[in-house]
Formats: C-alpha cells, structure tokens, sequence
C-alpha cells in the first residue's frame, strides 16, 4: 500500500513571513507520520512539502517559474533552491528525530521539465529505496527546463508524475483549510466529496491563496486531483488540515477527512 503525504508550505511555515518555519509543527506531524508507520508496517510512503515562505517570495520576485535565462535570474533560481533545500532538511531532520528512515530525493537534481511539465525522472533510486524500507522525501523545487531555460515544480506537480509511475492508493494534501470549501471565503460549508459529476457546482466557490503562491492555489490542487483521479480509477485524493493534531495520522491509517478527490461516488477507501 503507497501514499503519497504532502505537508503543505501554509502548514509547516508561516506564508506571510518570509523564512520562518513552524518547528512545533514539523515536529508534531514527523511524530503522527512514525506513529502511524508503526501501526501499519506494510505502508509505503513518499513525503513531499511545500516550500512556503521559504520559496515563493524570493521566486516571484525573479519570475522563477516563468522561466529562467538571464545572470540575475539564475542568480534567483540558485537563491529559490537555497530555501527550498533549508526547509527541506528542516522536515527530514524531524522524521529522523521521529525514528524514521527518511532520505531526500531533491527533484532539482534529478528531475527535468519540458515547459514547466516533468520531462524525465529516473524513478529506480526512489523504487529502491521503497522496497528497502526508507522513506523518501522530496519538496517543491526548482527544475532545469528544456523550453524555459529553468523553472519551478510544486510538489503537487510532482506527485502528479508519481502517481502516474508509482500507482498509489491515496494523496494526501495537509494544509490549514479543513478541506474545500463550497461557499469561500465564508468557509461554513465544507464540501465532503468532489467528483466530476458535482464539479460545475463547485468550480465558482474555489479560490486562491491568502498568501504569495507563484504556484496556484485551492483551484489548481482541485483540478490536478480530479485529472488524476479520473486516470486512476482506484485513487482518492484528501485534502485536509493538518493543523488539527492527528488528522494526518488518521488519514495515513485510512480515515476518510477533509474534501476526498475521486473520479466518482463509489464507496470511498476504506
């Protein structure tokens, strides 16, 4: 059994201060991650996080993502790569301290895109080290582009090839908003499922990010789900808060909580 975890940036960091970590936090979901590892030894598990305040300020102001050529603006993606790796160590040093085997796979050393989409990706390192037991790591990071010179992956736009190569059950999204929300910005009314069939009724309520995002907001996590789901008849999609301790290990033990992504209404994932 395979899930892909992410700890989204607006959960593990501040968004609105640039470079601040939520340690505590970290620390609490490296901890709910082992604990739930021990109680089910046969899951197999890829953590990805978000960059955060660590990433997206230096990376809108030198357009990362829209591409990289220029001196000032590679200067900018090796500054954009700086604080994605510091934020990442920062995660992995927590679910060591948590007693788990976890080791980074930074996509930028690995991965190339061709505008802005995974071109390649030799995924026989991170099958190994799955089939040894260890726990993967890997953040939103810059990317050398065939097309765009350089440019930025979020960690969803990394899952979407991992979920496409290593078939998971479930993708877990844990942010700070309970789920989707079917009247935002009042956020009263909490959407339990979406699936193709009730999307044009929630497409109008879905928003953006609070906080400096070059990477999309609640919309594109929604629509990236739904794409993926629809590819893999099998996987859900969570989206959900972290912020609530012990969401994020229900969830890796099954639970159905937050806003479930699927392609239809049968039975969820039990």
């Amino acid at each position: 059994m395979l899930f892909l975890l992410k700890l989204g940036g607006s959960l593990i960091t501040d968004k609105n201060k640039p470079r601040t970590p939520r340690l505590e936090v970290i620390a609490r979901l490296a901890e709910e991650i082992a604990s739930a590892c021990a109680q089910n030894p046969d899951l197999q598990l890829v953590v990805g996080n978000g960059a955060g305040s660590f990433g997206h300020v230096p990376a809108k102001r030198y357009g990362t993502r829209q591409g990289v050529h220029t001196p000032q603006e590679w200067r900018g993606f090796s500054e954009v790569w700086r604080d994605a790796a510091t934020l990442n160590r920062l995660v992995t040093d927590a679910l060591h301290a948590a007693g788990l085997p976890a080791i980074a796979f930074p996509p930028s050393a690995c991965v190339t895109a061709r505008d802005g989409q995974v071109a390649s990706w030799d995924l026989s390192p991170m099958r190994r080290a799955l089939e040894a037991g260890l726990l993967p790591v890997i953040q939103g990071d810059v990317i050398f582009d065939t097309v765009r010179g350089g440019t930025i992956l979020s960690t969803e736009d990394l899952f979407e090839h991992l979920a496409r190569e290593l078939r998971p059950q479930r993708i877990l999204l844990a942010g700070i908003e309970q789920g989707v929300w079917a009247d935002y910005p009042a956020c009263t009314q909490l959407v339990a499922e979406i699936t193709p069939a009730n999307l044009p009724e929630i497409a109008p309520a879905l928003g953006g990010s609070n906080a400096t995002d070059v990477t999309g907001g609640m919309a594109s996590k929604v629509m990236q789900s739904l794409t993926l789901a629809q590819e893999i008849p099998s996987l859900e999609v969570l989206i959900f808060s972290g912020i609530q301790g012990e969401l994020v290990k229900k969830a890796l033990l099954g639970a159905r909580v937050g806003t479930v992504v699927r392609a239809d209404s049968l039975p969820l994932f039990d």
